[in-house]
Protein backbone atom coordinates (compact mmCIF):
# COMPACT_ATOMS: atom_id res chain seq x y z
CA UNK A 1 0.00 0.00 0.00
CA UNK A 2 2.45 2.65 0.95
CA UNK A 3 4.75 1.49 -2.48
CA UNK A 4 1.35 2.45 -4.41
CA UNK A 5 0.85 5.75 -2.37
CA UNK A 6 4.25 6.68 -3.04
CA UNK A 7 4.12 5.62 -7.01
CA UNK A 8 0.85 7.56 -6.85
CA UNK A 9 2.48 10.57 -5.44
CA UNK A 10 5.37 10.58 -7.80
CA UNK A 11 2.99 10.71 -11.31
CA UNK A 12 0.67 13.48 -9.99
CA UNK A 13 4.08 15.37 -9.33
CA UNK A 14 5.58 14.48 -12.92
CA UNK A 15 2.24 15.33 -14.07
CA UNK A 16 1.97 18.66 -12.55
CA UNK A 17 5.45 18.94 -13.13
CA UNK A 18 5.44 19.00 -16.68
CA UNK A 19 2.04 21.02 -16.68
CA UNK A 20 3.56 24.87 -16.65
CA UNK A 21 6.25 23.65 -19.53
CA UNK A 22 3.15 22.62 -21.88
CA UNK A 23 1.02 26.16 -20.50
CA UNK A 24 4.38 28.18 -21.39
CA UNK A 25 5.56 26.02 -24.72
CA UNK A 26 4.68 27.78 -28.07
CA UNK A 27 3.91 24.85 -30.26
CA UNK A 28 3.46 26.67 -33.40
CA UNK A 29 7.23 28.07 -33.44
CA UNK A 30 7.92 29.05 -36.42
CA UNK A 31 11.33 29.03 -37.54
CA UNK A 32 13.16 27.90 -40.89
CA UNK A 33 13.87 24.17 -39.59
CA UNK A 34 10.33 23.94 -38.30
CA UNK A 35 8.79 25.30 -41.12
CA UNK A 36 11.02 22.90 -43.73
CA UNK A 37 10.11 19.52 -41.36
CA UNK A 38 6.43 21.12 -40.85
CA UNK A 39 6.35 21.14 -45.00
CA UNK A 40 7.87 18.03 -45.51
CA UNK A 41 5.47 16.02 -43.67
CA UNK A 42 2.64 18.04 -45.08
CA UNK A 43 3.90 17.17 -48.76
CA UNK A 44 4.56 13.48 -47.76
CA UNK A 45 0.93 13.36 -46.54
CA UNK A 46 -0.79 12.14 -49.59
CA UNK A 47 1.12 9.42 -49.72
CA UNK A 48 0.47 8.49 -45.91
CA UNK A 49 -2.90 9.09 -46.00
CA UNK A 50 -3.73 5.62 -47.93
CA UNK A 51 -1.99 4.04 -45.14
CA UNK A 52 -3.53 5.10 -42.46
CA UNK A 53 -7.01 4.29 -43.87
CA UNK A 54 -6.02 0.72 -44.44
CA UNK A 55 -4.92 0.24 -41.63
CA UNK A 56 -0.92 -0.75 -42.56
CA UNK A 57 0.15 2.48 -40.50
CA UNK A 58 -0.97 3.85 -36.87
CA UNK A 59 -0.50 6.95 -34.57
CA UNK A 60 2.23 4.91 -32.08
CA UNK A 61 1.83 6.65 -28.50
CA UNK A 62 5.03 8.09 -28.77
CA UNK A 63 3.82 10.50 -31.69
CA UNK A 64 5.89 8.24 -34.67
CA UNK A 65 4.13 6.56 -36.71
CA UNK A 66 3.94 2.49 -36.88
CA UNK A 67 3.08 0.05 -39.51
CA UNK A 68 0.56 -1.90 -37.75
CA UNK A 69 -0.06 -4.40 -39.97
CA UNK A 70 2.30 -4.71 -43.09
CA UNK A 71 -0.08 -7.40 -44.39
CA UNK A 72 -2.41 -4.77 -45.63
CA UNK A 73 0.81 -3.58 -47.81
CA UNK A 74 1.31 -5.89 -50.64
CA UNK A 75 4.66 -7.34 -50.87
CA UNK A 76 5.85 -5.51 -53.53
CA UNK A 77 5.43 -2.12 -51.87
CA UNK A 78 6.88 -3.26 -48.41
CA UNK A 79 10.06 -1.70 -48.89
CA UNK A 80 8.98 1.71 -49.90
CA UNK A 81 6.05 1.92 -46.98
CA UNK A 82 9.11 0.84 -44.58
CA UNK A 83 10.82 4.13 -46.14
CA UNK A 84 8.03 6.15 -46.07
CA UNK A 85 7.44 5.52 -42.95
CA UNK A 86 10.87 6.22 -41.53
CA UNK A 87 10.83 9.23 -43.38
CA UNK A 88 7.91 10.95 -41.89
CA UNK A 89 9.65 9.67 -37.80
CA UNK A 90 12.52 11.33 -38.88
CA UNK A 91 10.66 14.35 -39.44
CA UNK A 92 8.60 13.82 -36.86
CA UNK A 93 11.81 13.05 -34.34
CA UNK A 94 13.24 16.43 -35.72
CA UNK A 95 9.95 18.38 -35.21
CA UNK A 96 9.97 17.39 -31.62
CA UNK A 97 13.56 18.79 -30.92
CA UNK A 98 13.16 21.52 -33.21
CA UNK A 99 9.94 22.90 -31.57
CA UNK A 100 11.72 22.43 -27.89
CA UNK A 101 15.01 24.59 -29.19
CA UNK A 102 12.74 27.04 -30.62
CA UNK A 103 11.12 27.19 -27.23
CA UNK A 104 14.91 27.95 -25.90
CA UNK A 105 13.96 24.51 -23.93
CA UNK A 106 15.86 22.00 -25.36
CA UNK A 107 14.62 19.75 -22.23
CA UNK A 108 11.21 20.24 -22.86
CA UNK A 109 11.44 18.06 -25.71
CA UNK A 110 9.57 14.58 -24.21
CA UNK A 111 6.86 16.71 -23.05
CA UNK A 112 6.44 18.21 -26.43
CA UNK A 113 6.47 14.90 -27.83
CA UNK A 114 3.78 13.54 -25.71
CA UNK A 115 1.47 16.96 -26.11
CA UNK A 116 2.14 16.53 -30.09
CA UNK A 117 0.91 12.68 -29.21
CA UNK A 118 -1.83 13.66 -28.18
CA UNK A 119 -2.79 15.84 -30.73
CA UNK A 120 -2.50 13.56 -33.66
CA UNK A 121 -4.48 10.84 -31.77
CA UNK A 122 -7.07 13.50 -30.85
CA UNK A 123 -6.81 14.96 -34.78
CA UNK A 124 -6.82 11.42 -36.57
CA UNK A 125 -9.76 10.54 -38.90
CA UNK A 126 -12.25 8.15 -37.81
CA UNK A 127 -11.30 4.96 -39.15
CA UNK A 128 -7.55 5.24 -38.43
CA UNK A 129 -5.66 3.44 -35.53
CA UNK A 130 -3.93 4.92 -32.71
CA UNK A 131 -2.20 3.25 -29.50
CA UNK A 132 -3.65 4.46 -26.21
CA UNK A 133 -1.40 4.73 -23.46
CA UNK A 134 -0.69 1.47 -22.83
CA UNK A 135 0.12 0.75 -26.00
CA UNK A 136 -2.99 -1.26 -27.16
CA UNK A 137 -4.21 -0.52 -30.71
CA UNK A 138 -7.73 1.24 -30.88
CA UNK A 139 -9.55 2.18 -34.35
CA UNK A 140 -10.81 5.61 -34.15
CA UNK A 141 -14.79 5.98 -34.21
Amino acid sequence: MKKQLIAMAFALTSLLATAPVLAQADLKANTPAVTEIRGNIKARFPQMRPLYESGAVGLGKDGLVIVRDANAVPLRDRQSVNALVADENRDRNALYKEVANANGHPEWEAEIRNTFAQRWADRAHSGWWVQDAGGNWKQKP
